[in-house]
């Protein structure tokens, strides 16, 4: 008999992209088959059970039948993990909350738009009680493994508690803000190794936001180039939309 602890994988309202991200291990992906016993996941295998101990979840609640899904995968669960930016904070689709959700429905589904019952984006902790967050837009694989391997243990995964700009100086990077480029940097939570900014683009705040952002630093780094809160919420509300809604 397997001592392996059972895990399963489930997918909501997502690219599910980030479910990939476990085949992107490569050479680590045998050695995390060795830890744990996969028993469902649509993405890579047919077989499907409902005992499990553990539960990544991806993608964001957006209809009354994910609420009893949620629920009933919370059952069997003994942890379960909000896997990625868009069960972790409702992601991109919280972007449609801004809308009147009807004239949402009809430019998606045209004359169809009766047949879905769809409503405003929410991250799964607004359903269900979620034990470990691997927070980002996809997820980081070794963000992957260190969770795992913390679960495996029977200790709470750690998540960095500093901002983006902190990996961004110790990339040596030129700030994006002296390139004329705004940035979420500065209040979201680091762990990516500042992929964007290393690459050339602005940080879009997929990890979410640090415990206590530092926002009178941010307004300053702002007015300095003479910008405005306001101006830069547009950007906020890509991935932490749904912050901004249920305040």
């Amino acid at each position: 008999m397997s001592m392996r602890p059972k895990v399963a994988f489930f997918d909501f309202a997502s690219c599910e992209g980030c479910q990939l991200q476990i085949a992107n291990l490569e050479d680590e992906l045998l050695d995390v088959l060795s830890l744990i016993e996969p028993v469902n996941f649509r993405e890579v295998m047919t077989e499907r059970s409902d005992d499990y101990a553990v539960a990544f979840i991806e993608g964001a609640c957006t209809r009354p039948h994910d609420e009893e899904r949620l629920k009933e995968i919370r059952s069997h669960a003994a942890i379960l993990v909000a896997y990625g930016a868009c069960a972790h904070l409702g992601g991109v689709n919280c972007m449609k909350n801004f809308f009147d959700q009807d004239q949402v429905r009809a430019y998606v589904y045209g004359d169809k738009a009766a047949w879905f019952d769809t409503y405003p984006a929410r991250p799964i902790s607004a359903v269900v009680k979620v034990d470990a967050v691997i927070p980002g837009c996809p997820v980081d694989k070794n963000e992957v493994l260190a969770t795992v391997k913390a679960l495996l243990m029977g200790k709470t995964p750690r998540l960095p508690d500093y901002p983006v700009c902190v990996e961004c100086k110790l990339a040596e990077n030129v700030c994006v803000f002296e390139k004329g480029l705004t940035c979420l940097g500065p209040v979201t939570r680091a762990g990516c190794g500042a992929v964007c900014p290393s690459f050339g683009n602005k940080c879009l705040g997929c990890r979410g936001l640090v415990d206590n952002p530092n926002l009178n630093a941010h307004k300053g780094l702002l007015q300095e180039r003479g910008l405005t809160v306001d101006q830069l919420l547009n950007s906020f509300r890509m991935f932490d939309g749904y912050l901004e809604v249920a305040k």
